[in-house]
């Protein structure tokens, strides 16, 4: 079963919620009110890093499912992750580190890191929904499209009626499979059990 989309959504709020503390801090500028951005902050942090870790497992999964200008997306949108796991890391660190030290500037400067990252984590969600829904085809169905391309070339190249059907049945199974593995990777159960848990 996939985490990443789940975790994504975590890693997409919790900053701007950090965000919201943090420019309260900066006009309410309490021991208390620092100590809650802070650690909103390094919750965020963790929620960015969570998000990298199962983005960069679930990537594997994906990869084979997607048009060449998806792989070349994903690859982007891995290490954008990256960067970003670390910005939120050091930015979390700069933050408690002025809380510990009772240092108004150095909170203000991650403060102000915080709002650039928050908005590069929205420009990030946008890439993942784009790899999804345009790349992708969705998953599926360029794979699909790709194994009916191939059966019907194959028909093309042969006068043969037996071996034009053989092509098909093949390209059918091909799909078949397809389909299970996306399934798999999705945690999705397979139509059949579905209907067998209607009934």
């Amino acid at each position: 079963m996939m985490l990443h989309p789940a975790t994504a959504h975590f890693a997409m709020v919790l900053p701007v919620v950090a965000s919201v503390f943090g420019v309260i801090y900066l006009f309410i500028k309490t021991e208390g009110m620092s100590k809650i951005s802070s650690r909103a902050t390094l919750i965020a942090a963790l929620a960015v890093i969570g998000v990298w870790y199962t983005g960069n497992q679930a990537g594997p999964q994906i990869f084979e499912f997607l048009s060449p200008d998806g792989k070349h997306e994903l690859l982007e949108h891995k290490a954008l992750g990256l960067y970003l796991a670390i910005a939120m890391a050091v930015i979390a660190l700069i933050k408690i580190a002025g809380c510990k030290m009772k240092k108004f500037g150095i909170e203000a400067l991650a403060i102000i890191l915080l709002l650039g990252a928050t908005g590069t984590i929205f420009l990030q969600g946008k890439h993942g929904g784009e790899i999804v829904y345009n790349y992708g085809m969705p998953f599926k169905a360029y794979m699909m499209q790709s194994t009916l391309n191939e059966a019907a070339a194959t028909a093309e190249d042969t006068d043969d009626d037996s071996e034009k059907v053989e092509a098909y049945e093949d390209a059918i199974d091909e799909i078949n499979s397809i389909s299970e593995e996306v399934d798999a990777v999705y945690g999705n159960k397979p139509a059949e059990d579905n209907e067998g848990e209607d009934e």
